[in-house]
């Protein structure tokens, strides 16, 4: 104690902690700062819309078959279609006109009622078409040609310009008209517009073989009926199939493109 009993404070500095140093302290250690959450701020997730379905492209496969061997071409030939992805085959037969006790008097078997008849109107929704038809003097028979005559208001429109098409026949012999039988066909197409579409020799190998008679030719499968007792051989079915798988991926890509 100094004199007259005052105390004195030591002449000693004590430490002190600088004001800034406490505040960058205190900033360190405060803890994160959290984001106000405001009424109405949040995201908006937007309702799944319905799936997208894949349409198939179609391709019509249209016949008119008196014994069937159109239709067994046909039948094959939905196949091919079908074995290609994002295409399918629908099978039509055309209008029947002969009356049935004349078609008994034929011997003509029964039609197959699981296959529609074809309206002409109905054409248009196809996105490619193959039309098979049997012989008759070198020319389609008139069942078919009776369809064609029909489509009148869809040339007068041009609906099915630009729509791809293809043939496939029967004859009775070797001359019978395998070719003849589909390039007179022709004139049908060219009048609507449409693109013909033969298979050329794209078959390769099978069609040069000689060890076998066969019908088809470059404009499509074909068949020999003979008397109508013979059925369509393995060559004339695989070469059916193949039309149809070969049409299928000209038509998709024209679809596609």
């Amino acid at each position: 104690m100094g004199k007259g009993g005052g105390c004195f404070p030591s002449k000693k500095k004590q430490p002190t902690v600088a004001s800034d140093q406490a505040v960058t302290i205190v900033e360190r250690n405060a803890p994160l700062p959290t984001e106000e959450k405001i009424e109405g701020s949040e995201e908006v997730v937007e309702p799944a819309g319905p799936p997208v379905v894949e349409t198939k492209v179609k391709i019509f496969i249209v016949f008119y078959s008196m014994y069937g061997h159109v239709e067994a071409l046909a039948k094959q030939m939905k196949k091919g279609v079908d074995g290609t992805d994002g295409v399918e085959g629908v099978l039509y037969r055309v209008a029947e006109t002969l009356p049935s006790d004349v078609l008994e008097k034929m011997y003509a078997p029964p039609k197959d009622p699981s296959i529609p008849e074809i309206s002409a109107a109905e054409l248009v929704e196809a996105d490619g078409i193959l039309f098979g038809f049997p012989t008759r003097y070198g020319c389609m028979a008139a069942q078919m040609k009776a369809f064609f005559d029909s489509t009148g208001q869809l040339w007068r429109e041009q609906k099915l310009a630009g729509k791809p098409a293809g043939f496939f026949v029967s004859t009775g012999t070797q001359g019978g008209g395998q070719e003849t039988t589909a390039w007179t066909a022709l004139t049908q197409l060219t009048h609507h517009g449409m693109l013909f579409v033969p298979i050329g020799y794209t078959f390769g190998a099978g069609m040069f073989k000689m060890d076998e008679i066969r019908g088809g030719s470059p404009y499509g499968a074909g068949v020999f009926a003979g008397d109508g007792t013979r059925q369509p051989s393995e060559a004339e079915l695989s070469l059916a199939e193949y039309q149809g798988k070969y049409m299928a991926s000209i038509v998709k890509k024209l679809v596609h493109t």
